[in-house]
């Protein structure tokens, strides 16, 4: 991979436009998102901006993630910005205020863009047709892989797959060598102490703390409804398991549709918990990913923590067992 220069960005946003005029739109346009700034560039409720587009790959970045990048100004966006003004100590009185959007973009100079040239192992698979609803279905498959290499690269770089789409118009994701442009979000977080995990209800979010109540990692969350709710108090990590299979008990945790039998639904990144599951000390719950991050904090869970695969799987990786969990409103 390689990082989108000034005059590259250029060179792309030109001859997108000249075959596309979606391309065309500001959200689109390479030059544009990589010099918005709050100067003329407020994002406009209902269309992509370049801005927010820009913000949220340096949040995700920045260890404080806005979940899916999709340029779009929502609440996932918002409660990253609050998040990360909290951190570095800015006060603000919205999320959009100016010397927290500033500080951001000043912290990291590099593109958020970048060309990506697809490889024969990115369109090798194994890719599913289709991804079913009803569990007994799922449970009849071999593999939950991903759809295609659209799905799966999306996926790679935190992005929402129309978003992918709409900046490659003409892209053939299924043919090796192609180049796409695409968003260049952070690396995993490779060592952190953490402390603790702060599961919050009133806001959607999980926080990583150190042991002295910094934050280390926040996270977007869908967390459980009053008719099936997240636990009470605090608990412990006791286990991590990636590309885990999925065993729907209904006895003990839903049901689905009329199935009232339990079902062993195999791995891969469209299982029902998506492609890691940190168990907790509370039997039945855990931390886990999904196979619709742009969903997260949108719907309600069954009572479990959902997060953005790539969220889960860097939680994943940093947590050990005997960490805290707390849930807290």
């Amino acid at each position: 991979m390689r990082r989108l220069s000034f005059a590259a960005a250029l060179g792309i946003g030109l001859a997108t436009a000249a075959v596309s005029p979606a391309a065309a739109q500001p959200a689109l346009d390479p030059i544009a998102v990589e010099t918005a700034r709050l100067d003329g560039h407020e994002p406009v409720e209902g269309e992509r901006s370049p801005l927010i587009l820009r913000l949220q790959v340096l949040l995700d970045r920045a260890d404080v993630s806005p979940g899916v990048i999709d340029g779009y100004l929502g609440e996932n966006v918002s409660k990253a910005l609050e998040a990360y003004a909290r951190r570095e100590g800015l006060a603000a009185d919205a999320p959009l205020a100016p010397r927290v959007v500033e500080a951001l973009i000043a912290g990291d100079g590099e593109p958020v863009l970048s060309t990506y040239a697809i490889t024969e192992e990115d369109v090798a698979g194994p890719f599913v047709d289709e991804i079913p609803d009803d569990y007994a279905e799922l449970a009849e498959m071999e593999h939950l892989a991903y759809r295609g290499p659209q799905e799966m690269l999306a996926e790679r770089f935190h992005m929402d797959q129309d978003l992918l789409a709409a900046m490659n118009p003409d892209a053939d994701f299924s043919r090796a060598g192609t180049e796409i442009l695409v968003a260049q979000p952070g690396a995993p977080m490779q060592e952190a102490s953490i402390a603790r995990i702060e599961v919050s209800r009133s806001d959607g979010a999980l926080r990583a703390l150190d042991s002295d109540g910094n934050l280390v990692l926040f996270h977007p969350a869908t967390v459980g409804s009053a008719q099936t709710p997240s636990p009470s108090g605090t608990h412990e990590v006791t286990a991590v398991a990636t590309d885990p299979v999925y065993y729907y008990r209904p006895d003990v945790n839903f049901q689905q549709g009329d199935h009232d039998e339990p079902l062993e639904i195999p791995p891969g990144p469209n299982n029902p918990v998506g492609s890691v599951w940190i168990d907790l000390s509370e039997p039945t719950y855990g931390i886990h990913g999904t196979p619709t991050p742009a969903e997260i904090d949108k719907v309600y869970s069954h009572g479990c923590v959902r997060l953005t695969n790539w969220d889960a799987e860097e939680l994943a990786d940093l947590v050990e067992t005997g960490t805290t969990v707390a849930f807290v409103e």
